[in-house]
Formats: C-alpha cells, sequence, structure tokens
C-alpha cells in the first residue's frame, strides 16, 4: 500500500505533467516527496498502468508531509471552493483543524524535546569544561613540580636516572 493517496499523487502527477510541466525535482523538494517515487508515478500514468483508485488512504494515515501540503493547498483556495476540494481529496473540513492541532502539536513536542537535549549538552558542556580546567590545573602543576624536581638534582649533583 501507498503511504500518499491517490488524491496527493494526482495533485502531484497534475504539477509535473502538462499543462504545468514543472521540473520534478522542484516539486520533489516543495512537496518533500523522492524524485523516484514521482518519476514512478509519471511513468505509470503514461504508459497506463495507474490505478486511479489503488492506495487510497484515509485522511488519519496521511503522511505528516503530505498532510501540511493539503493544510497549505486548502488556504488558497476560496471559500465558495472548498466544498469541491474536500470533495475531490477525500476530505471533510473537520480533518483540515485536527490536521493543524495534530502539526501544532508536533512541532510543540519537537520545540520541548530539542531545548531539553540543549540543556542536557549545556549540562554537559559545563561538566566536561570544568573537568579539563581541573585537569590542565593538575598538568601545570605537575610540570612545575618535574622542573622543581630537576632543580633540585641540577643543585645536589645528584646523577641518578629517575
Amino acid at each position: 500500500m501507498s503511504k500518499y493517496s491517490t488524491g496527493f499523487r494526482n495533485s502531484i502527477l497534475r504539477k509535473v505533467l502538462p499543462p504545468e510541466s514543472r521540473s520534478i525535482a522542484q516539486v520533489s523538494r516543495e512537496e518533500g516527496i523522492s524524485n523516484q517515487t514521482i518519476r514512478n508515478w509519471v511513468a505509470k500514468a503514461k504508459d497506463g498502468t495507474l490505478d486511479a483508485a489503488a492506495g487510497e488512504l484515509s485522511p488519519d494515515r496521511r503522511s505528516i508531509s503530505e498532510k501540511m501540503s493539503l493544510l497549505l493547498e486548502s488556504r488558497s483556495i476560496s471559500k465558495d471552493e472548498i466544498g469541491n476540494w474536500l470533495r475531490k481529496n477525500g476530505l471533510h473540513s473537520e480533518h483540515l483543524s485536527l490536521w493543524e492541532q495534530e502539526l501544532r502539536q508536533s512541532m510543540t513536542e519537537k520545540e520541548k524535546t530539542i531545548q531539553e537535549q540543549n540543556h542536557q549538552l549545556k549540562l554537559k558542556t559545563k561538566k566536561l569544561e570544568k573537568e579539563l580546567a581541573r585537569k590542565d590545573k593538575a598538568l601545570a602543576e605537575m610540570a612545575a613540580l618535574l622542573t622543581l624536581k630537576k632543580k633540585v638534582d641540577a643543585l645536589l649533583g645528584d646523577d641518578e636516572d629517575d
């Protein structure tokens, strides 16, 4: 089963096939879909093996990138045409508001996770810097003691190899 709905796939195909004829690379970057996936869809569309109903996903099983694309696309549609657009994509208006909430929640959770990771990294960095300073101080002390020992040995004429 495809992870993209038929409606989403068809909207991508409309962008890359005539009359729009946009580049696959450009559409791939915009939509977050691999070039190869789009190339496969185009090849199947051209040779007639693309099943129009295959891979239809329920609105809740769509990928996060597809949900985002559909939300953005819905924002550009006039109030008069939104009903037709929703039917064409197999959606209800509630899906859009639910997806918006889902995306907001996902972004909030991601932001909290990033903040926590950042905090943990700062603590680790502080600990490592403190340990490094301690080791630098110990190394300087050892160098001073070694220098002092050499001076004492030189003064006393001690020829021992230590």
